[in-house]
């Protein structure tokens, strides 16, 4: 049976661009691995919070614009931080974005700070 996204994660795609909420409904659809979607577009109070913790390193995040959404691995009734659960989300996210015809960055692709839940449109295609 497939995965379904719950309304909590369908809710925190509110305010996301539309390109990058399709690839997630098309993912779940496609995916081996539950996954949740932790959040998608915040406030600057909210990134300014996580560069205060060390959760996120910039005040210029695809976050304040609706261009990037954190989706996490949900395994045994719990969201997962282990990085193989973020592989395995990762090829029918880069699927779902394939067949929709979606340009897409993932933060475990980056070298200075790997971020498994980070996905987000590129600047250069979808200017905030």
């Amino acid at each position: 049976m497939p995965f379904r996204l719950s309304s909590s994660s369908r809710q925190r795609l509110d305010g996301v661009h539309e390109d990058l909420a399709k690839v997630v409904r098309r993912a779940i659809e496609l995916t081996p691995i539950d996954f949740t979607v932790l959040e998608g577009l915040r406030t600057l109070e909210r990134q300014k919070e996580l560069v205060a913790s060390g959760a996120s390193q910039t005040l210029e995040s695809r976050h304040l614009s609706g261009h990037a959404v954190d989706l996490a691995p949900y395994v045994d009734g719990a969201v997962s931080w282990h990085w193989p659960h973020y592989f395995a989300l990762e090829k029918p996210i880069r699927q779902a974005a394939e067949e929709l015809g979606v340009p897409l960055e993932w933060g475990g692709d980056w070298t200075s700070f790997k971020d498994g839940p980070h996905w987000q449109l590129p600047s250069d295609r979808y200017p905030a």
